[in-house]
């Protein structure tokens, strides 16, 4: 890999530092998005992850991928609420391990992260918005603003319409895109008895699957609603863990659909997840740019999401489908749609052109190489 004149003139021979900074590092789309960055470093690359919250033990428990990164990974266990300290912090951490390149994620790792590089003079700063909503506030509004005038940094959207966002309320900001990808070669068609049987599913049933937090956010509420008016042919996989388990269960009692909603908790191998399903379902009430209906479709699975974020905007043109929100009527039109038409469309092929995480790892690369 060629070496960046910026990098020479620091002394670090040909080796590239990256550190990304998080908020915590579990489950999620942002998280899982930054631990494809941290696996797709080549030999001239050495890449962390800091997750301001959290501990090393806890993290490892309830994400055991984790376990073989554990080199790569640094916990600083911030309290809840503001942490000034935690500048000073980073700080002397950066200062340690002397990257060449910061990368922050969110409102709060920027705040944090990108002060603290800015102190200990990283030379490039890098800072990745994943979603808009949380800039409805408008005291957020006013610290984002203020963060990004103090980091300066190359700043970046994951999705067209963070991108015009961030136009709309920084307009001295320059936002480029890079959206996010997806391992193409680990998130591959399969065989749907095969997978159904790694995961006690039954055979036969068709097969809507939905994965995420057990969440309010999540929307799994409304999935289970329409799943009590389709078919009783039609069964539904939940793969997932959260505070809501105990009430989603409950709900399928009241609803009578117990027999048809399978709970299978946190599933580590997601693409024999995928390729368990007909059809994949993200009934989110907010999102970012996900990542899971783009697993799906690189597993040849059809996609239905919600208009939130920039959800729509991971669809392959031909066979997904939008829905409102929050409106079971909808939903229920939509899957009824996409499991009639499953079989006449070749999702993976959008992916695999517009999403693959080698790309997304070079666009960033590019990034600091053109600096």
């Amino acid at each position: 890999m060629k070496t960046s004149p910026l990098i020479a003139k620091k002394g670090t021979g040909s080796t590239l530092k990256v550190i990304h900074v998080v908020q915590h590092m579990a489950p999620g789309g942002l998280e899982t998005m930054v631990l494809e960055l941290l696996k797709q470093a080549n030999d001239a690359e050495r890449v962390f992850i800091v997750s301001l919250e959290g501990e090393m033990e806890q993290a490892l428990e309830h994400w055991p991928k984790l376990r073989q990164y554990r080199s790569h990974l640094f916990f600083l266990a911030k309290p809840a609420g503001t942490q000034i300290t935690l500048v000073r912090t980073l700080s002397r951490l950066f200062k340690a391990l002397s990257p060449q390149v910061v990368h922050t994620h969110h409102i709060g790792p920027l705040l944090y992260g990108g002060i603290a590089a800015r102190l200990a003079k990283v030379p490039i700063r890098i800072h990745t918005e994943h979603d808009m909503w949380h800039l409805n506030c408008e005291k957020r509004q006013s610290v984002e603003g203020l963060a990004l005038k103090l980091v300066k940094p190359i700043l970046v959207a994951d999705a067209c319409g963070v991108q015009q966002q961030l136009i709309e309320l920084f307009p001295n900001t320059e936002p480029l895109l890079i959206k996010n990808g997806i391992d193409c070669n680990r998130f591959v068609p399969g065989d749907r008895l095969s997978a159904r049987r790694a995961l006690n599913l039954p055979a036969h049933p068709m097969m809507i699957g939905t994965a995420g937090r057990l969440e309010t956010v999540k929307g799994q509420i409304f999935l289970l609603k329409a799943l009590s008016r389709l078919p009783k042919h039609i069964h539904l996989a939940i793969a997932g863990i959260g505070s809501l388990d105990t009430e989603l269960k409950q709900l399928c009692h009241d609803l009578e659909i117990q027999d048809r909603v399978h709970f299978l908790g946190l599933v580590d191998q997601m693409p024999t997840f995928y390729q368990a399903l007909d059809v994949f379902c993200l009934p989110s009430l907010q999102e970012g740019f996900p990542l899971s209906p783009l697993e799906a479709q690189a597993c040849n699975i059809p996609v239905v999401v919600t208009d939130v974020g920039a959800a729509k905007e991971t669809l392959c043109p031909l066979s997904g489908v939008v829905t409102e929100p929050k409106n079971v009527a909808s939903l229920i039109d939509s899957l009824t749609l996409a499991l009639q038409t499953k079989h006449l469309f070749c999702p993976r092929d959008f992916v695999v052109e517009n999403n693959d995480v080698r790309a997304m790892s070079q666009a960033y690369r590019n990034l600091v190489f053109k600096a």
